[in-house]
């Protein structure tokens, strides 16, 4: 795949047929994927040929190669002319994203506490592969409710206070969301997995704020040096992963009708305004309406844990998706357009003054949450004006390595031992959990978060540490 350098962090792949826009790479040359072992440029420039499809197709600096669109994958399609909506370029795990919550509690005031407070989080945390979970629903109707009011249900059931629904993206639901287009199989597997963490890469990790890099943002957020907070990074478990696949299957067998031709069948798609479009759609703002108040149920554990441990309460500084497509506004040619913009593993970030901002935020920009690989710092980043790749940044560290890759290369050592060896607590992981998630298995967090800022979509705002991290 030829690149043209664009500037330090910005690469172009020229337009060929049948690509009806550029892709655009924003990355340092070290952090670009090896076309030998990693195949995801090529899925930016396929995913260029989506009909609708305008400005380009983007990764962010964390690209690696995911099912169709590129993990890492910014698209927007104009609604209007013949736009589509890819199931591919949200990802199995609908809305999964991540949560911060800061604490009224310095690092040295936890330190004495730290592996009583690890144990109680632990406990309280349900995780794995199986099933467990803080809310245990007691019929179809309540997991429709959930479906239908994300953290806002969850907070009327008790599961929070009105605070954080200001601090969670669409104020804590998506409006449109419709629980009949979800199917009786994903709504089987979602059922018993509401408030729970799952395994893979999602994590709730207790951390301290290392660095403030902007004073003014920081403390609109309620961020300061020293501050012990927690990081909740899961998704819609299951029942995302099923409307995934449904979906992908419907839309493979409706494309010929539409007059569609994808170079991948994994970029199965149909028109935003098309019938299986509104339904993909629909059943996709229910799963990200379960993972938001599986974020929510889990915060509830959390404040437990930590008021029964600690004395402290848990204060919660935002709540970001990064696997998502939104019917948004933007600007296209001089012209405010309706676009489905597709983020996946891309985070939004909204500049300062965006009207979808609280008003305690407006002034700052939204806030972004990075976390790093386990054992590695995490940051918090807010939007900027004018910032390309339609208010897009990245959204972690990157996988360099495949889960089995990074599992033989943990072979002989004890992943538990060295993070212990960080002053890092670990609870309920196993081997071969840990090593998947090593830090050799992913790109460095900071030189992705310095390509992301170099880039213009963000900007720093503070670097937080693992203190003990709790994982499936």
């Amino acid at each position: 795949m030829e690149l043209v350098e664009e500037s330090p962090y910005r690469f172009r792949i020229d337009r060929h047929d049948p690509m009806r826009v550029p892709g655009v790479v924003f990355a340092s040359r070290s952090l670009l994927p090896d076309a030998g072992e990693d195949r995801s440029l090529e899925q930016v420039a396929n995913v260029a040929t989506l009909p609708g499809i305008v400005d380009a197709s983007y990764a962010m600096p964390d690209v690696h190669w995911g099912y169709g669109f590129p993990i890492g994958g910014v698209a927007a399609t104009d609604v209007a002319n013949g736009g589509v909506v890819s199931p591919g370029g949200v990802g199995f795990d609908i809305s999964c994203g991540v949560r911060l919550l800061a604490a009224d509690l310095d690092r040295d005031g936890l330190r004495p506490r730290l592996d009583a407070l690890m144990d109680g989080l632990g406990e309280a945390t349900p995780r794995g592969m199986g099933r467990g979970a803080v809310w245990h629903l007691s019929n179809r109707a309540e997991l429709d409710a959930v479906l239908r009011g994300g953290s806002r249900y969850a907070v009327e059931r008790g599961f929070g206070v009105e605070r954080d629904l200001h601090r969670c993206e669409d104020a804590g639901a998506v409006g449109d969301a419709d629980p009949a287009r979800v199917s009786e199989r994903a709504i089987e597997r979602g059922a018993r997995q509401v408030g729970s963490l799952g395994s893979g890469n999602h994590f709730l990790e207790v951390q301290a704020v290392e660095e403030v890099y902007d004073d003014t943002a920081a403390t609109a957020f309620g961020l300061r040096p020293g501050q012990v907070c927690v990081m909740i990074h899961c998704g819609s478990r299951g029942l995302g992963h099923q409307i995934c696949t449904d979906y992908v299957r419907q839309m493979e067998k409706v494309m010929a009708r539409h007059g569609i031709e994808v170079p991948d069948r994994q970029l199965a798609c149909a028109p935003v305004s098309s019938a299986e479009g509104r339904a993909y759609l629909g059943a996709m703002a229910a799963a990200a309406n379960y993972a938001r108040a599986n974020r929510q149920l889990l915060t509830d554990a959390a404040r437990k844990v930590f008021a029964r441990v600690t004395g402290s309460r848990l204060d919660l500084v935002y709540d970001i998706s990064h696997n998502l497509a939104k019917i948004e506004t933007h600007g296209v040619d001089g012209a405010r357009r309706a676009l489905c913009v597709h983020r996946k593993g891309a985070t939004r970030a909204l500049p300062p003054g965006h009207d979808d901002l609280p008003d305690d935020l407006r002034d700052v920009g939204q806030p972004v949450l990075i976390p790093g690989s386990m054992g590695t710092g995490s940051y918090v980043l807010t939007g900027v004006p004018g910032a390309p790749a339609f208010a897009s940044t990245c959204h972690g560290a990157g996988r360099v390595q495949s889960r089995k890759q990074a599992v033989r290369s943990e072979r002989g050592l004890d992943p538990r031992a060295q993070l212990e060896a960080r002053d890092i607590a670990v609870r309920g992981a196993s081997r071969r959990g840990l090593a998947e998630e090593m830090p050799a298995a992913y790109k460095d967090v900071s030189a992705v978060v310095a390509a992301a800022e170099g880039a213009g979509l963000c900007r720093k705002v503070a670097r937080l540490v693992p203190l003990g991290v709790v994982k499936g």
